[in-house]
């Protein structure tokens, strides 16, 4: 008897990923222009200025890729994906890689056929209220029965599931497409909690009207490391990717900013530096660039302390301090392997 086999979404997509063909740095370098997704908006990671220019902590990973490979942080197109889109964007070929609040897992590694580069922000999972409930943990009895917004096709349904069944409560899922939906229906009170990564909840409630009428609760439900993807099976273009990540948290650890940038790529005493900047060795060669690609990219917005900083940190509106995304001589989660 002939039998017939069901295939579920994620082996689906991962047979699309397959039959895209390997080659993207060859295919941006002659399209000009990168094709770069991101999240259809969040305040300080991604999200479109007054005059429609992407800004963003994701964007510029976006923009440091376009200038190494290109020469040109504007050399971009940004195409917004959601929670459910996504995947299919990257697999399908319609994005050459993907920066968007996206978590690392072993089954989006495995069954989708995606690679993570990097980790480019380290998060966790949690839940938003407004004051006036009351509630002051997400393992209160005042949580049970509680309808939760929630995006769909995220990392986030599952870790919602496995939390309520841990403190033995129920609730009501409330599916929402994206973040900016998840919002408006929980301020309209469709929903008594918003659960997404706490990096995005902050950003949500800072841009709220009035932000001291919400709270995130203090329990983190999961782990979260955040960063860009590409496709399995094109590892030449994961490397540019990769190692242009890596240039933005070496060029921290190793003192280049983007006020001396220039002086430093006169040539130093340190080897590494000089590798970094391609004033010594080929590295570039090997990436199938040439010698001033991480120059460029750092050149853009930056060191990675400067872009946490300037777009979501303390002193932003966002007002995220560096906590486990400190680097890693201050105690930190950010490391980069060595320039070598």
């Amino acid at each position: 008897m002939k039998k017939t086999v069901f295939l579920g979404s994620l082996t689906v997509a991962g047979l699309v990923a397959g039959l895209v063909s390997a080659g993207t740095l060859d295919d941006v370098k002659a399209r000009g222009k990168l094709h770069c997704g991101v999240s259809t908006g969040v305040p300080g990671f991604a999200q479109p200025d007054a005059n429609g220019v992407w800004q963003g902590f994701d964007i510029a990973v976006c923009r440091a890729v376009a200038a190494a490979v290109l020469g040109d942080s504007d050399a971009i197109e940004f195409v917004p994906t959601t929670g459910k889109t996504r995947f299919t964007s990257l697999a399908s070929g319609e994005i050459d890689m993907l920066a968007r609040n996206t978590t690392w897992t072993l089954s989006r590694d495995v069954d989708l056929k995606f690679d993570f580069v990097g980790v480019n922000y380290y998060d966790g999972q949690g839940f938003m209220v407004k004051a006036s409930t009351g509630i002051t943990s997400a393992k209160s009895p005042d949580i049970d029965g509680v309808t939760v917004c929630i995006q769909t096709g995220t990392t986030t349904e599952l870790n919602l599931a496995d939390h309520f069944r841990s403190v033995g409560m129920t609730y009501e899922p409330l599916p929402v497409e994206s973040g900016a939906e998840a919002v408006t229906q929980y301020m309209a009170g469709a929903c008594d909690m918003f659960t997404t990564d706490r990096s995005a909840l902050a950003a949500r409630r800072a841009n709220m009207e009035t932000p001291e009428d919400h709270v995130v609760l203090p329990e983190i439900i999961s782990k979260e490391p955040l960063g860009p993807l590409v496709r399995h099976g094109d590892n030449e273009w994961g490397d540019v990717v990769r190692w242009t990540l890596n240039a933005l948290i070496t060029a921290e650890e190793l003192g280049v900013t983007s006020a001396n940038i220039e002086e430093m790529a006169m040539g130093t005493n340190n080897p590494e530096l000089n590798r970094l900047l391609g004033t010594e060795g080929n590295l570039g060669e090997m990436l199938g660039l040439d010698a001033d690609w991480a120059k460029r990219a750092i050149s853009v917005a930056g060191n990675y302390g400067e872009i946490f900083e300037s777009n979501i940190g303390a002193g932003t509106i966002i007002g995220l301090a560096r906590g486990v995304n400190a680097k890693w001589t201050d105690g930190g989660l950010i490391y980069s392997p060595p320039f070598r």
